[in-house]
């Protein structure tokens, strides 16, 4: 602890000075791979001659394989090989672009935006190196910075990728992709320290494989329910077969000495409401976000959409980054002013306007703009206060714990949004047709505003009485008020502090 109180980094290969850079680098490709995926839909599907539906699984495999990944990858990196995690991850990353790039089918387009969703695992990886190999404050500072450059940079990656796609064609935005990625791969391999001094971890295995099926399931059943028929034995067998898994996957969590997740935490009525609004609000975000980029691109043949180009769409998203942002900076003198009760609820309704908004007034492009930044706001403020309801009712040391299933929930609801936006969409898909009718945007728009007025009602009945507990000490609530701050940065990403790597736990310890 010597060294590292005095500022310098044991074992890293070029220097304490670069590693914060080489994080926030590799932590920009979390925004990189998201802007492969929503605004490249419509071009996909007329490509490869799908619907736009299908197409949706651009989007929904990478954040598939995120969400089964991304708890797993947190654990992983508690233990002494987290060099190594960043690499394999990066390798695969870099594959996935390529297998993209040169696909001539769409499944194995499918194939790459798969391994590309391993990359969405990477922030809390970064953020579990800045704490174990930096001094605390020096640690927060670099956990803050990731937080916001992963924010910032998906508001610009959008329009990178989307330009590179439009002057070129969308395989060069996969190339681009790749040579991002293996660039990163060399700065990690130069900079990042090899293996820590820390004794290696029991890994829950057969509970990650049993979480991991079971998102997959979902996913599947949601995409293809309307294909296969929503009440064909095919569906039924795999809703059966996930309900199982989950099941097996409580049974088993419960009794595993080291489980993947908690579940123990569930009893704590905050707790459980932070978790349960978690999930529909990710499942919201993700049934409007992607909805706007691909309705802009809509040919305007159609009688709808604004037949933008792929970088126009890009730039839709810019107003979201900014508006999370200022979430961010707002929420702690709202709490400060109005109390806690009233944060979830007022962030979901926010959110669900936006989504009425756009279902009603779709006639102009600037009215997308103003949608996707209205949004921001409540998805902001509303991902940024969910975190305070954890940290205020548990004890500091079961932090990483108790926020790990809410990770996961998070990860997993904006897999189901995808889904399910591709299954609405479906529904309203002429056989032949490419593109959906107008009402197939609108039913998507009208069950996301559903699920946010559904949050807000049950954020402020689940809690009860008392929301949480007040912080012990000054140092706990300062804590409390950086974290949704950093929470409502990474909300605009469709991201989040991750499982066990939260700066409350090293921080807190430390006193």
């Amino acid at each position: 602890m010597a060294a590292l109180d005095s500022g310098t980094i044991e074992g890293t290969p070029a220097g304490p000075k670069l590693l914060v850079p080489t994080l926030i680098y590799i932590g920009m490709l979390v925004a990189i791979i998201s802007s492969l995926g929503a605004p490249l839909i419509p071009t996909v599907a007329h490509v490869y001659g799908v619907t736009l539906s299908s197409a949706q699984w651009v989007l929904t495999a990478a954040l598939m394989t995120g969400a089964v990944v991304t708890p797993i990858m947190g654990r992983l990196a508690d233990g002494p090989r987290q060099r190594i995690v960043i690499l394999t991850t990066l390798t695969l990353v870099a594959l996935g672009c390529v297998i993209s790039a040169v696909s001539t089918r769409f499944e194995v387009l499918i194939l790459g935006r798969a391994l590309q969703g391993f990359g969405l695992g990477l922030l809390p990886v970064n953020m579990a190196i800045a704490r174990r190999h930096l001094p605390f404050t020096k640690a927060a500072r670099a956990i803050a910075i990731l937080s916001v450059s992963t924010a910032i940079g998906v508001g610009l990656g959008y329009p990178l990728t989307g330009l590179i796609a439009q002057v070129f064609n969308f395989r060069a935005a996969y190339w681009f992709g790749a040579i991002v990625v293996v660039s990163a791969l060399v700065c990690a391999a130069v900079v990042l320290p090899p293996r820590s001094d820390v004794p290696p971890l029991r890994f829950d295995g057969i509970g990650a494989v049993m979480l991991g099926f079971a998102v997959i399931g979902v996913s599947v059943f949601l995409s293809e329910g309307g294909n296969w028929g929503w009440t064909s034995t095919r569906t039924i067998g795999v809703v059966a077969v996930c309900l199982l898994l989950v099941a097996g996957w409580v049974v088993h969590e419960l009794r595993f000495d080291r489980p993947l997740v908690d579940l123990r935490h569930l009893r704590n009525r905050s707790v459980l409401t932070a978790d349960i609004t978690g999930f529909l609000m990710s499942v919201s975000m993700y049934l409007i976000i992607p909805i706007v980029v691909e309705f802009v691109q809509l040919p305007t043949s159609l009688g709808f959409g604004f037949g933008a180009s792929i970088a126009v769409s890009g730039l839709v998203l810019v107003p979201l980054s900014i508006t999370t942002f200022g979430a961010s900076r707002f929420l702690v003198i709202y709490e400060r002013r109005f109390g806690v009760r009233s944060m979830i609820p007022l962030g979901a309704v926010v959110s669900s306007s936006a989504s009425l908004y756009f279902a009603f007034e779709h006639s102009s492009l600037w009215q997308a703009f103003v949608t996707v930044g209205i949004a921001g706001l409540g998805i902001g403020f509303t991902f940024a206060a969910m975190p305070g309801f954890i940290v205020r009712a548990v004890p500091h040391t079961e932090t990483g714990s108790a926020t790990g299933f809410y990770q996961v929930l998070r990860n997993v609801g904006l897999s189901v949004g995808s889904a399910l936006g591709a299954a609405v969409l479906l529904g309203y898909t002429h056989h032949g047709h490419i593109y959906p009718e107008i009402d197939g945007f609108r039913a998507v728009l009208f069950v996301s505003a559903g699920l946010g007025f559904a949050t807000a009602l049950l954020s402020f009945v689940l809690p009860g009485h008392t929301v949480a507990a007040v912080p012990a000490s000054d140092h706990d609530r300062a804590a409390v008020d950086e974290l949704m701050e950093e929470e409502a940065e990474l909300a605009g990403a469709g991201l989040m502090l991750s499982d066990d790597h939260d700066p409350l736990d090293e921080g807190t310890e430390g006193q």
